[in-house]
């Protein structure tokens, strides 16, 4: 059984009903839709036709908003683009007409002036990447430290604290109003550098809004990791962008600290970028992107993620049936015991900043339940973790521990069960709401036994709350099937 989740990010290859099934149907839990890359009625469009055909398969396939931030380009190269060799010297300067091989023109109207020399300046991914040896007036004489190949209007990776543009965009937040008429289930935020952009999206916390999740990418944000990672509802490793702020050597040892940081206070994590960048056109992937698929399951990761792969390349249906191979593989020789023992001696992590006592207590609560359960599931023979939550907060917090068995997830609230598409090993389930746990229990038990996830004298163990009203679990349960 696959525990760690996948993410594909929906484009012009992709984004077709019929393709949308067939990435549904080879494993996709949730599909990404960039505003970078898409017009807004685009995006719509795509966000309406991945609900419908989930609909048509009875699946429960999450939606994630990508929001592009203060995202800067070049003018447009010529068709066939420019190659850049290490050393060679190239300018840089506000405009948006064209781009050269020996002029490239960037949309950012304080370059000149933001940037001071040592600098480096990334396109697209850190495919290429320049470092400033002079400013001249409004120019910026360059070296190419990193070669490679630009075409189109690639975005340009400018150094967070050198950018005077904040984020979320006034565009970012006219743009996620729409979508949340839509119901949007999840929303990711470019360029976040302190817990404060987080707060300045204005959402209410999840389920009334969707699960925010804060984009790392920049050196400010990993500076700030802590309390960012706790303003938000998860995370992504942006290692691209990383790639471009940090040296390459030091970019694996982010990622873990990262995913370790997340984890242990129960937010999913994504890693993503260039995971299987060589299926962009070809037919199989390298063997190094396979074990960097397999160590980012082995790291941690709630889920990973395809980016061009599925967007623009040659074949989407076949990337995601390979990134779906990869991590299933992965997950039968994830070490749970270790890291469910490595998570608990961490202690229960304070999240509300703010000091709200009521909260705090109820997660506290839940923690230490939760921390039972995984307990509980690591020296018994359950056949399964049933969790009974009205938000997901349950859910997730089991999640980190990462037990050796399922973890069936259930919530009366829609939007909580698309969320948990995201959530490492969890299983979603949708649950009319009542009154008495043990009705709640009986329920649960019969909607997993109906769908072959139990069979009659299975003992599995029952997070829930015995006060309904008190939103809070406070109660496990073993008991046996019937």
């Amino acid at each position: 059984m696959r525990r760690t989740k996948t993410v594909a990010t929906i484009g012009p290859n992709s984004d077709s009903p019929e393709v949308l099934e067939a990435m549904i149907l080879a494993g996709m839990d949730v599909a990404r839709i960039s505003l970078a890359h898409n017009t807004l009625e685009k995006s719509l469009e795509n966000y309406r036709n991945v609900r419908a055909v989930a609909k048509k398969l009875d699946r429960n396939t999450g939606i994630l908003l990508d929001l592009p931030g203060p995202k800067v380009r070049t003018a447009t190269f010529e068709s066939q683009g420019c190659n850049f060799e290490w050393g060679q010297k190239v300018s840089l300067r506000y405009g948006n007409e064209k781009s050269t091989c020996s002029m490239i023109e960037v949309d950012y109207e304080e370059l000149a002036t933001s940037m001071a020399m040592g600098d480096t300046v990334g396109f697209g991914d850190g495919g290429v990447i320049l470092q400033v040896e002079n400013i001249k007036g409004d120019e910026l004489e360059c070296v190419v430290l990193h070669q490679g190949h630009l075409v189109g209007r690639p975005g340009v990776h400018i150094p967070a604290e050198r950018l005077k543009i904040s984020t979320p965009t006034d565009i970012d937040l006219a743009n996620l109003e729409v979508f949340l008429e839509e119901g949007l289930d999840l929303v990711a935020l470019s360029f976040v550098r302190t817990a404060d952009d987080i707060f300045r999206l204005n959402l209410e916390p999840p389920p009334k809004g969707p699960l925010v999740i804060a984009k790392i990418e920049t050196s400010l944000a990993v500076e700030n990791l802590s309390e960012i990672v706790e303003a938000s509802g998860a995370v992504m490793v942006a290692r691209g962008d990383l790639g471009v702020n940090y040296p390459l050597e030091e970019v694996p040892h982010l990622q873990k600290t990262i995913i370790q940081e997340c984890i242990a206070k129960g937010r999913p994590v994504i890693t993503a970028t260039q995971m299987l960048e060589s299926m962009i056109h070809g037919p199989t992937p390298t063997r190094a992107e396979v074990s960097d698929i397999a160590n980012a399951v082995f790291d941690g990761s709630s889920a990973v993620m395809l980016s061009a792969e599925t967007a623009i390349g040659t074949n989407p249906v076949k990337a995601m049936e390979t990134m779906v191979r990869v991590a299933e593989k992965a997950d039968e020789h994830f070490d749970s015991t270790t890291w469910s023992e490595a998570i608990a001696a961490q202690g229960l992590k304070d999240t509300d900043k703010d000091g709200n006592a009521k909260e705090k207590a109820k997660e506290n609560i839940t923690n230490a339940i939760t921390m039972a359960g995984a307990r509980v599931a690591n020296e018994m023979d359950l056949a399964a973790i049933i969790c009974i939550s009205g938000s997901g907060l349950t859910v997730r917090s089991v999640a980190r521990f990462r037990p050796g068995v399922p973890i069936l997830g259930f919530s009366p609230d829609p939007r909580v069960i698309a969320q948990l598409s995201l959530s490492w090993g969890v299983t979603p389930f949708y649950m009319e709401e009542s009154g008495h746990y043990e009705d709640r229990v009986a329920e649960a038990i019969k909607i997993a036994t109906s769908n072959g996830l139990l069979s009659s004298g299975d003992l599995v163990a029952v997070l829930a709350g015995l006060q309904e009203a008190a939103r809070v679990s406070d109660i496990i349960w073993l008991c046996k099937v019937p």
